[in-house]
């Protein structure tokens, strides 16, 4: 272990932290003279002391952050970025790779020239990290050996490093704990410790996909995938095991897709897990969706609405009957849309029926349906069974074929609000969709309401916010070229972020109410480039007009927006919003 520069001995801070008493110090430190250890390793081998405690202290009084290396935790292929030699010399092992920085482990984190060397050789940049030398060398040795004992480093996983993981059983009830049976396994501990990393860092979903050099497992933040972890060859079909078994999976079955589910306790909340699995070339391929009450925001005002298209949306849903569409592409925030209208609409005096696939979230005082095709429970058929159970307000999570088309417009003429979700590029575009489906369109101007088109947009990380001047391509395709000149904002990255310059995520919404004027195009099937110019002429902005108004407000960057939103009719003139109105 190496002698590390403290701004007090390593002892008294020991005893301040509470980590061992003044009697202990003193009994170590006379056992230090006679044995000539470090203070630190004396009172770990007489057990006073753990090795994770005398790493948070020793982190701490360096002002850096911590870590007891494990399996699992290490990249073993990193250490060839340096070499056994290097590593052994510079005292240091990578740890992972993210976005070009180079996490280490180091015994001495705070040698600036120890950390030069580590730029120079591997190109990136160097975040260092404490940990014990002894604990270094040992990993470097095993990894340079081809040495990988899952068992022995992934078993120092306790509790206190990964909440339990519970499994749900079929009727909603109390749960069961599943790791008692597991008896501590390292496979179930490297699992339980992806999806607690997963849920802290506010990750919607969990890939873990075979290779063929071993497992790869990454997770989806704002909506683009990280590197997670790496777990050695040899544990894949351990780990899809395990999540088979607390999905209520078959195990046995590796040639056919499967789903399941599971309910865990994390964090001191209840979070569902939907699990889906496919079989590939390589092995079989998880992924897990994460579904987190705590990122369920279900207020309007927090979406990401602007006044007067709320405004438009909450007229929508405060008629008696008829249709509300909301669309756009799988991942673009429908379904929390939805559960924000039924927020709102929900109360002690109203019927609410929903029919989804699968139940995402569960709300109070809304009776909600799980489809299960397998059984002849479709979306056509459960609707046609709600007809029956006097509803006031139906919300059905996809309408996907004719049947299902021709059932929710049906319920919206006779008396019934209907909420539904559809698959199409903008507002105008459900339209033509509808008819696709033969919807008569006298029925479908009589029913619709309106229709909302969405986007999600990455927001600017408050922690590394610049100001920029884009491109004047990008302010040509923005629509803003020959406007008067404003400063936009991105994110520089940074470590809160993952150097991506975005944290978080908000909505888009392109809102289409369905006017008189509307109404009667629909009802002749007027084509969709027709509609959207009478949306124009009503005042409506698009969706990318929406997009770059929150761009104007510094709330992402006008390339994101660009990126999420297309344009239409890019050869018509088109009315665009006026930045110098926006407040920067």
């Amino acid at each position: 272990m190496t002698r590390l520069g403290q701004r007090k001995p390593i002892g008294e801070a020991l005893v301040e932290e509470g980590a061992i008493s003044k009697e202990q110090l003193t009994h170590a430190l006379a056992e230090q003279k006679k044995t000539g250890t470090l203070l630190g390793e004396s009172l770990i081998s007489q057990g006073i002391l753990t090795s994770a405690v005398l790493v948070r202290v020793l982190a701490k009084q360096l002002g850096v952050q911590g870590c007891v290396l494990r399996h699992g935790l290490v990249d073993p292929e990193l250490l060839k970025l340096i070499g056994q030699e290097e590593a052994e010399r510079l005292k240091a092992l990578p740890l992972f790779l993210v976005r070009g920085v180079l996490t280490v482990a180091m015994a001495e984190p705070q040698s600036l020239p120890r950390i030069e060397r580590l730029r120079q050789l591997t190109g990136h940049r160097i975040h260092p990290v404490l940990a014990m030398e002894p604990n270094i060398l040992e990993f470097i040795r095993k990894y340079a050996e081809g040495e990988t004992d899952v068992n022995a480093f992934l078993a120092s996983l306790s509790e206190s490093d990964v909440s339990v993981i519970e499994q749900e059983k079929t009727d909603e009830g109390p749960v069961t704990d599943l790791d008692r049976m597991a008896g501590g396994s390292p496979v179930v501990n490297l699992v339980n410790l992806a999806v607690l990393t997963a849920i802290r860092d506010g990750a919607s979903d969990i890939h873990i996909e075979p290779s063929k050099n071993g497992t790869r497992i990454r997770y989806r933040i704002d909506g683009l995938l990280r590197d997670l972890m790496r777990p050695p060859a040899g544990m894949h079909a351990s780990i899809v095991s395990r999540v088979k078994v607390i999905g209520k999976m078959d195990i046995a079955e590796k040639r056919l897709p499967q789903e399941g589910r599971v309910r865990i306790i994390a964090e001191k909340r209840e979070i569902d897990l939907r699990v889906s699995s496919m079989p590939t070339l390589l092995g079989e391929k998880l992924v897990i969706r994460i579904l987190d009450r705590a990122n369920l925001h279900v207020r309007m005002e927090d979406l990401g609405f602007r006044h007067e298209t709320l405004e438009a949306f909450l007229r929508m849903l405060k008629q008696p009957h008829g249709l509300v569409l909301v669309t756009g592409p799988t991942g673009s925030g429908k379904t929390t849309t939805l559960y924000s209208a039924l927020d709102l609409l929900r109360s002690p005096e109203l019927n609410i029926l929903t029919v989804e696939d699968p139940v995402e979230y569960q709300l109070d005082m809304v009776n909600q349906v799980q489809v299960q095709a397998s059984i002849g429970m479709t979306f056509a058929a459960a609707l046609r069974s709600m007809l029956r159970q006097d509803p006031d307000i139906i919300m059905v999570g996809e309408i996907r074929d004719e049947e299902t088309a021709r059932v929710a417009v049906q319920a919206a003429l006779t008396g019934h609000l209907v909420l539904a979700t559809l698959h199409t590029n903008d507002a105008p575009g459900a339209v033509a969709r509808l008819l696709d489906m033969n919807v008569e369109p006298y029925l479908l101007s009589s029913a619709l309401n309106g229709v909302v088109a969405q986007r999600l947009v990455r927001t600017v990380c408050s922690n590394c916010v610049t100001k920029y001047y884009p491109t004047e391509n990008v302010l040509a395709d923005a629509g803003l070229l020959g406007k008067p000149r404003t400063i936009f904002r991105k994110g520089a990255g940074c470590e809160q972020c993952h150097n991506s310059g975005f944290h978080g995520r908000m909505g888009v919404y392109e809102v289409m109410e369905v006017t008189e004027a509307i109404r009667r195009m629909v009802h002749r099937a007027a084509a969709t480039h027709e509609i959207r110019q009478k949306m124009r002429e009503h005042g409506i902005l698009t969706l990318r007009e929406e997009g770059v108004l929150v761009a104007v407000q510094g709330k992402t960057s006008l390339e994101e927006v660009l990126s999420a939103t297309h344009c239409d009719d890019e050869g018509e003139a088109q009315p665009q919003p006026e930045p110098a109105k926006a407040t920067v």
